[in-house]
């Protein structure tokens, strides 16, 4: 256990410090290849030195690294688009094969000018197990999606000539929606197994970057620090703190400069240092998006040699703000705080529940990101929550969060399975999950926009009877973790939180409705199923905070021709394939129950779409105008990973706005005392 804590800090000091990356070299500009193999098979037949073979099944296709090997088939011809028709089920046999990514070294990268230096694999992100092979010798194995790994290579070099491969072995067979929480300890991204709006999709390859380079471990290198802002509420003023994860072994010199370039600290702190706070800073204070601007400031903070030069240095862009959590209006005493305020000043969080952006996610860049944060933007959002069926994203989003005033709620990778939803409790599991706990900490502790940390999805207490708490060792790990790496940030132990789970007439009244899910559907209280039946569902609601509802809506009728890959798109229920993939969504008994017309998709397509407008505009506003009784609606879910032909996103998988975007968004932007 201390060994493995031990090798997870030493990488989280690395990520955070810019000066021990020097000397190292993006290994996404090498030539990549990739073999598959049935497995085992290339155990007897590839030569490492040629990085050939003769007996593989997919021979040395180029790929593209941080990618997917899904991706790398797609452009090769050999797998057809997944998104298309039910064309997901081809690609099911990648799961079942071995893959071998491969590369050459350059002699550059690894000449060592010091004996001591040491020549460092880096990798950000690989999905997920497998084994690391230079000159065909292993020098380490790697089996957590969620961790960044680095291998020492020095001593499997050559003087030149060198290659690298990383062998990525067959997934588990089945982490999807429905199973037992309790059961899984394998730590992969959930959700490329298939979920209530995705297909099975299992993805392999390298999700973040790779890096091969020299370091010297016998250089010294800068603390990890957590960074704590604090803004006046009535006033441009504000507070920084420098809270050091151990005392500074040499002086520490601290700059802070302002967006304009102008400098505003520059400050240097003694050996033995383990906390320092400045107040009274002249600053802009920083806002969540439609409350104000989000002015970024640049902090520096180099380790020191005896003669003043830095021997390690960390840059980080911060914000100054106070964020802080009160009770909701007229909430029974004993209940959970959920009325966030941001610099003295209640605000609403409302916003999206957010999924990766692509079931292939190691195929995604920067842009992707700034799009889909920008849209939110752009329509009032100012919360998104980072659901546990996923993973922590690349660091575009979180910056991009800092830039565009987007609180982050971050849900740590725990969810629900349907069978059981109780987190694992042997104590292998809970050190596997503290190394994942303590990556994410030191990770993302210091962006301005992270709002709370959360233990996971839908995690409740055995037989579901209420959600989880702290009792649970598990989520006390994840609580210690967060009190001593981010001490200051709220924790949360699951979402739903709270005595009791769900949105509905049987909780409503009782004052026990804290942070509750649901529903995911029109909530009809009437016979006729009305929309009057709609509003009197909603008007009953007294939850402190809603973090999940939502109404499915249908994709367009161009998308759904798009992605029908020709198959007949009408019915619109579980007995046409095209819909029957993925099918928790269907509306099309309740379509025809209302006269809709069964030979027209346009039609369906309408009344499918006018329905998510009318419910989610309803649920929100309702809710929105009950602030500060309600502290926050975050709708699931905010867009699509797969062009699923029904679904309760807001923004189809060609980025297109549904309807209720801009219905959702009209509520956004509007006052609640205008509501």
């Amino acid at each position: 256990m201390k060994r493995i804590l031990s090798t997870l800090l030493t990488g989280a000091m690395l990520l955070l410090s810019a000066g021990a990356q020097a000397a190292m070299h993006d290994a996404g500009s090498l030539e990549w290849r990739l073999w598959g193999f049935r497995p085992n098979v290339w155990r007897m037949n590839f030569d490492f030195s040629t990085l050939g073979s003769t007996w593989a099944e997919v021979d040395g296709i180029p790929m593209e690294v941080p990618g997917s090997v899904q991706k790398a088939l797609l452009s090769s011809g050999i797998l057809r688009d997944w998104n298309y028709g039910t064309r997901s089920r081809e690609a099911e046999w990648v799961e079942n094969r071995e893959w071998l990514l491969g590369a050459r070294i350059p002699d550059g990268w690894i000449a060592r000018t010091d004996p001591a230096e040491r020549v460092i694999l880096s990798c950000r992100g690989l999905d997920y197990r497998g084994i690391v092979l230079v000159n065909g010798r292993e020098a380490g194995r790697f089996g957590n999606a969620f961790l960044p790994y680095r291998f020492d290579i020095t001593s499997f070099l050559r003087s030149s000539g060198n290659t690298v491969v990383l062998v990525f072995e067959c997934p588990p067979e089945n982490l999807a929606q429905i199973g037992w929480t309790s059961r899984i300890t394998t730590w992969k991204p959930r959700f490329n197994y298939g979920w209530d709006w995705a297909v099975r999709f299992v993805q392999t390859g390298v999700w973040d970057t790779v890096s091969i380079g020299t370091e010297n471990p016998q250089r010294a290198r800068l603390e990890p620090f957590q960074i704590l802002t604090g803004a006046d509420p009535s006033k441009e003023r504000g507070s920084m703190t420098l809270r050091f994860d151990r005392p500074t072994e040499s002086p520490v010199r601290v700059r802070l400069t302002s967006p304009q370039g102008k400098a505003v600290l520059d400050k240097t702190l003694p050996a033995g240092t383990s906390s320092q706070t400045w107040e009274g800073l002249r600053i802009s204070r920083w806002w969540p998006n439609g409350c104000g601007a989000q002015p970024l400031y640049r902090l520096s903070v180099d380790r020191l040699l005896p003669d003043g030069s830095a021997s390690d240095s960390r840059e980080q862009r911060i914000g100054f703000r106070t964020i802080a959590w009160q009770p909701c209006k007229d909430a029974s005493p004993e209940s959970d705080p959920w009325l966030c305020t941001v610099n003295g000043k209640p605000v609403f969080l409302q916003g999206v529940n957010w999924t990766p952006i692509l079931l292939n996610f190691a195929d995604l860049g920067r842009e992707d990101y700034r799009k889909l944060l920008q849209c939110y933007k752009d329509l009032g959002a100012n919360t998104i929550r980072i659901w546990g069926g996923g993973f922590a994203e690349r660091d575009w989003l979180y910056d991009l969060c800092d830039e565009t005033g987007i609180l982050v709620w971050q849900d740590f990778p725990l969810s629900s399975s349907g069978l059981d939803n109780y987190p694992p409790e042997e104590a292998q599991a809970i050190a596997s999950m503290q190394e994942i706990v303590d990556h994410y900490l030191l990770r993302l502790r210091n962006h301005t926009a992270l709002l709370l940390w959360c233990g996971g999805n839908e995690l409740y207490q055995r037989g579901d009877v209420a959600p989880i708490t702290t009792d649970h060792p598990m989520v006390a790990m994840m609580a210690s973790r967060v009190e001593r790496f981010d001490a200051g940030r709220r924790f949360v132990p699951g979402t739903p939180s709270g005595p009791v789970i769900y949105s509905s007439l049987d909780n409503f009244g009782s004052g026990r409705c804290y942070d509750v899910h649901g529903p995911w559907n029109m909530p009809y209280t009437d016979p006729e199923r009305s929309l009057a039946g709609v509003e009197a569902f909603w008007s009953r609601c007294d939850a402190l905070f809603i973090s999940e509802a939502g109404v499915p809506g249908a994709e367009s009728a161009d998308l759904l021709e798009k992605y029908s890959d020709a198959l007949p798109l009408l019915p619109a229920d579980a007995s046409n394939p095209y819909w029957k993939s993925v099918n928790w969504w269907i509306q099309w008994q309740e379509y025809l129950a209302k006269g809709g017309n069964p030979t027209s998709i346009d039609d369906y397509v309408a009344w499918s779409q006018q329905r998510q407008v009318d419910g989610l505009s309803i649920a929100l506003r309702i809710n929105k105008a009950r602030f500060p009784a309600c502290g926050g609606f975050l709708i699931w879910m905010g867009h699509d990973s797969f062009p699923c032909p029904v679904n309760t996103s807001l923004i189809d998988f060609d980025g297109h706005l549904k309807p209720a975007a801009l219905a959702v968004s009209a509520i956004w932007k509007t006052d609640p005392a205008d509501l």
